[in-house]
């Protein structure tokens, strides 16, 4: 079953359908669904479809030419090109008047092999292939290697991609359709613990409950998810051991540099080097408040997954190597997944806000959404707004609750007292969301009021509008 990615089959789509050569550069993080979306573009299609791996050069050639005469059925005749060049102008020569799709899948591991590939690659593009009906699509997981070898200005390739994919996780609406017999409560629990990874996803089963599924994924040494993070940072990073201090603190909550610093021990200047290279791997990433954001920005993990793990999993190895699972969930995991989930409850609700947005079922449609966070210059003291999405002079405030209470009218009144800070807003609209609903009075009140809307766990955890 091949679920979302409909907005990038139907680019590839219209990209295959134009005349003329075609070379696209798709890259995004290990488990995303690259190979997946490749493959699901290639059905129907003729198509040369190689994935690489950490061979030599000649093995690596030996093994592109014969998917290519297995191909054209003629691995009888030929053992191997002589080179790259000979095999390039084979399919450029084969590719004269038809349409041939040519994918060369972990492209890295290639120019490992072989550094002179984006040059030889460049010389073939500019005077062989460009007259020809190839559809080159180079895919890659190595996010620094793609963006600085292949798409950078400095890249001998640089310019020749008519089109280029960066393949993102799943949002929640597109998770979702993976436990689509649970509840709206377990489909927002399931998506905060495994995040938008398809392969993730696919791990959990929807028959289980979710304490089942994270003692069976996550707690259990023997499961798949166990030590994913920890074996995905030695792939990429040579010195993992302060890169998971790095991310242990900010899962436990120390989202400023210096905050993060202190935590590990080390000074500022070292921390920020390693947290860049976080970012550019899209573990973690950086948040500024969506109005004056001034010098307020924090960090935070950027894969749910990740964040749960080193949130509950990480700090937890002794529990888990005595097969402590059941205490551990019950005494750490259960008493704290509310709290938990709250900050992703809120990601999640700008997404539904997103979604409506686009649909244009919202008091007017807004230009910018996020959270904001500084000094409440009424009160003099720091606030935080769960969201603010505006444009112009129009503006909306939102309150995302992940609790067991019904919102009340304390909830209600808090918000509009802080969006009070925000004079420049004429026109103000307050959208509220609760996982566990809301009190009478609270309901009274938006019908009594179109600047109040009210949203429950079902009404955002429903996919069918989008």
């Amino acid at each position: 079953m091949f679920i979302g990615r409909k907005t990038e089959l139907e680019k590839l789509e219209m990209l295959y359908r134009k005349k003329g050569f075609q070379f696209i550069i798709m890259y995004g993080r290990r488990r995303v669904g690259k190979t997946t979306l490749m493959l699901e573009f290639c059905k129907g299609k003729p198509s040369i479809f190689f994935v690489a791996e950490e061979y030599n050069d000649k093995i690596a050639l030996q093994k592109f030419s014969e998917k290519i005469f297995e191909f054209f059925k003629i691995n009888d005749f030929m053992s191997a090109f002589e080179s790259w060049e000979k095999a390039f102008l084979f399919l450029a020569k084969q590719a004269e008047n038809r349409r041939l799709v040519v994918v060369l899948d972990e492209f890295p591991y290639i120019v490992s092999a072989n550094k002179s590939i984006p040059s030889i690659l460049q010389n073939l593009i500019d005077h062989h292939l460009i007259g020809s009906e190839l559809f080159l699509l180079v895919c890659g997981s190595s996010l620094s290697f793609m963006e600085k070898e292949v798409l950078s200005y400095k890249s001998p390739l640089y310019g020749r991609r008519t089109s280029q994919f960066s393949i993102e996780p799943f949002g929640f609406y597109d998770s979702i359709k993976f436990f689509k017999s649970y509840s709206a409560e377990d489909k927002v629990k399931a998506y905060s613990i495994a995040g938008g990874i398809p392969q993730y996803l696919l791990k959990l089963d929807e028959n289980v409950g979710i304490k089942e599924n994270i003692i069976m994924n996550f707690l259990d040494k023997t499961s798949y998810l166990h030590e994913e993070p920890k074996n995905l940072l030695k792939q990429e990073l040579r010195e993992p051991a302060l890169y998971n201090s790095i991310i242990e603190a900010i899962a436990k909550g120390a989202s400023k540099l210096n905050e993060i610093s202190a935590k590990i021990g080390e000074d500022n200047d070292k921390c920020a080097k390693y947290i860049k290279t976080l970012l550019e791997l899209k573990i973690i990433e950086k948040e500024t408040p969506i109005v004056n954001p001034a010098k307020r920005s924090v960090y935070k993990i950027k894969d749910n997954l990740f964040r749960f793990w080193y949130r509950f999993v990480f700090p937890n190895t002794e529990l888990i190597e005595q097969g402590m699972y059941e205490y551990l969930y019950e005494t750490h995991i259960k008493k704290e997944l509310n709290h938990y989930i709250a900050p992703i409850f809120e990601e999640i609700c700008i997404e539904f806000l997103a979604k409506m947005n686009k649909k244009m079922a919202l008091p007017f449609v807004f230009d910018k959404i996020g959270r904001w966070w500084g000094n409440n210059p009424l009160k003099k003291q720091e606030e935080e707004i769960d969201i603010i999405a505006y444009s112009g002079d129009k503006a909306i405030f939102g309150e995302c609750k992940w609790t067991n209470e019904l919102m009340d009218n304390r909830i209600v009144d808090g918000l509009m007292e802080k969006s009070a800070i925000f004079n420049s807003f004429k026109e103000k609209y307050y959208c509220f969301f609760s996982k566990s609903g809301f009190c009478d009075e609270v309901v009274a009140r938006a019908k009594a009021n179109d600047n109040i809307k009210l949203y429950s766990l079902d009404d955002i955890a429903d996919d069918s509008p989008f």
